[in-house]
């Protein structure tokens, strides 16, 4: 089949695969899933049709636990439901996770997965909060970037209801979930033709209904609550069966190769990494890399992570496979290893692979959203290396205190599609910036040939906060899920950037433009511009321009900023209207 491209986030993809299959939408916003349930909520009022030929019934609650209390109530009453939440609002939803999982309820948590409040708050990503449900009895299913994500969550859809089991299907919040991709893009009617309607049928004639009550959600004691509980182990055991067949009907209808997991790299290889969501992206740049100059290693990606598929895992990895490395993105204090590493030592002692082993490790990446370059990936390969690898260990960070970090090199090789060009802008939360530079990305992949990807980096502050704006596109297809920080044009939409002494034009690579939004004259920037970044421009043939586009605006008769306040640039400090 031919499918539509266009360019959109991880949460635009997950929320048009969503609405296709939901009936009712039970809601509670929370960054950074939010978008999903605006996009639902957008649609429904639009009177847009899902592929049984209805409009979505969209139910926003006071708190995420009632959220889910809906998505259960929903799901009793035959409707098919789903919900989109993140971090503490994931948590929220636990108690009735375990109900809905033990009823058998084919429900969908579409997850952008975000760091738990520990030590302090963080708004960004990583996968703390998922890993926290995986005692409810939900099938987890990982996406690693936002084509996945539009591929994958009909998967997830499609197994709940044919499964009979809920999933929560996640990917990496801000990273992915707000990551701006030029993706492959379903038609509903295709995604109609994998849904299984004797699945549906059944489903819904097993709703409560006061014409043939039933019983839910009895009162056991200890005489019986055991032997039931274990009841349940054979639709697990044959849950991962049904998973495999809807990822080979997607296959089928759009020529792709997902399985529980996949494996990516050299045939031989004698070093693999083990890890899921976006990292592996970052993972695959490297591996090319490496085995185009003589090194032989690979990566096993986890897709179906609950139920975890032993004997599946172990086949996935290459026979000459002599060390690993499973990277966990995310902390379980005082545990004996990340909940990722844990399951997979199980599964080579299960199998009987662990003794054909030279080293299996563990190691932290990415919490908080830290930045994990090729850098990261290079350091962990370089590790494996070694006779004795580190046991446990950490990238991206550098740990003076626990000394388990590994040592990465900040000039290692530039491993992006050959031919992007890479662009940075720096701007203040609110100034437009950001929605601009979408504008642009969403211009260049909607109307040209080009793939793209936008990422946002923004302060927690967000308004009147820094934001910087990361820019690609090519004619390859862009895999590269973390920072520009060599990019042909950077450009500084703050001049008090220049005087504050961030490092922009730093990331200018050599013969690159650097572009500055001011109003001041050459002798006033000779005077702002500090020597560092003189000495950078000149040793590297940097193009600089200026541009007063705070004037300019004022010339060609552009509306000034209808919020103005003192961080606002000068042209918005005007004395702001009257309420009359």
């Amino acid at each position: 089949m031919t499918r539509s491209f266009k360019s959109m986030d991880g949460n635009n993809a997950a929320a048009y695969v969503s609405y296709a299959f939901t009936e009712v939408a039970g809601i509670y916003p929370i960054t950074p899933s939010s978008p999903m349930a605006d996009y639902v909520d957008q649609w429904a009022a639009q009177g847009q049709k899902n592929i049984f030929g209805t409009t979505v019934k969209v139910v926003e609650m006071q708190s995420e636990g009632g959220a889910s209390g809906t998505v259960h109530g929903s799901l009793g009453a035959g409707a098919l439901t789903s919900t989109y939440t993140a971090s503490q609002g994931l948590l929220l939803m636990i108690p009735n996770m375990y109900k809905i999982a033990a009823e058998q309820l084919p429900a969908v948590f579409h997850v952008s997965a975000r760091t738990l409040a520990t030590h302090a708050l963080n708004i960004f990503g990583d996968h703390s909060d998922v890993m926290a449900c995986r005692q409810t009895g939900f099938a987890m299913l990982a996406e690693g970037n936002v084509q996945e994500v539009m591929d994958l969550s009909a998967v997830a859809h499609l197994a709940a209801i044919k499964g009979r089991m809920p999933f929560l299907n996640f990917f990496d919040g801000f990273r992915t979930s707000h990551e701006i991709q030029k993706i492959a893009v379903w038609d509903y009617d295709d995604l109609a033709e994998l849904c299984d309607m004797d699945a549906v049928k059944a489903f819904r004639e097993h709703a409560l209904n006061p014409e043939h009550p039933s019983m839910r959600g009895s009162h056991e004691n200890g005489d019986i609550f055991f032997q039931h509980r274990e009841a349940c182990n054979a639709h697990y055991d044959a849950l991962p069966a049904v998973v495999e067949e809807c990822m080979h009907a997607v296959n089928a209808k759009i020529g792709t190769d997902y399985e529980l997991f996949n494996y990516y790299g050299a045939p031989d290889a004698d070093r693999v990494i083990v890890a899921m969501g976006s990292f592996c992206d970052v993972i695959e740049e490297v591996i090319d890399y490496l085995n185009a100059h003589g090194e032989k290693v690979g990566l096993v990606k986890v897709r179906l992570y609950r139920p975890f598929v032993s004997e599946k895992f172990v086949a996935a990895l290459p026979a000459t496979c002599k060390k690993i490395a499973v990277m966990d993105r995310t902390k379980e204090p005082g545990s004996g290893g990340e909940p990722l590493f844990l399951d997979v030592v199980n599964a080579l002692v299960k199998e009987g692979r662990m003794a054909s082993l030279d080293a299996v490790v563990g190691g932290r990446y990415g919490l908080g959203s830290k930045d994990t370059p090729p850098a990261s990936a290079f350091a962990i390969f370089e590790e494996l290396k070694k006779d004795a690898p580190k046991r446990e260990f950490t990238v991206g960070i550098v740990d003076d205190v626990t000394n388990l970090s590994l040592p990465e090199d900040p000039n290692c090789p530039n491993t992006a599609a050959e031919g992007t060009i890479e662009c940075k802008f720096w701007g203040l939360g609110g100034d437009g910036t950001v929605g601009a530079n979408k504008n642009s990305i969403k211009i260049i992949g909607d109307h040209t040939d080009k793939y793209v990807q936008a990422y946002f980096q923004y302060d927690s502050k967000k308004t009147g906060g820094v934001t910087v704006s990361h820019l690609r596109f090519g004619d390859s297809p862009i895999r590269s899920p973390y920072y520009v920080n060599k990019a042909n044009f950077v450009a500084c939409h703050n001049p008090s950037y220049i005087t504050k002494g961030f490092r922009m034009v730093q990331d200018v690579k050599p013969g690159g433009t650097f572009l500055i939004n001011c109003q001041w004259s050459l002798e006033e920037l000779e005077h702002h511009l500090n020597a560092e970044a003189k000495r950078y421009i000149a040793a590297n043939d940097i193009k600089l321009y200026l541009i007063n586009a705070i004037d300019l605006a004022k010339q060609v008769g552009m509306a000034s900023c209808s919020r103005p306040s003192s961080r606002c640039p000068a042209c918005c400090r005007r004395k702001r209207p009257s309420a009359t």
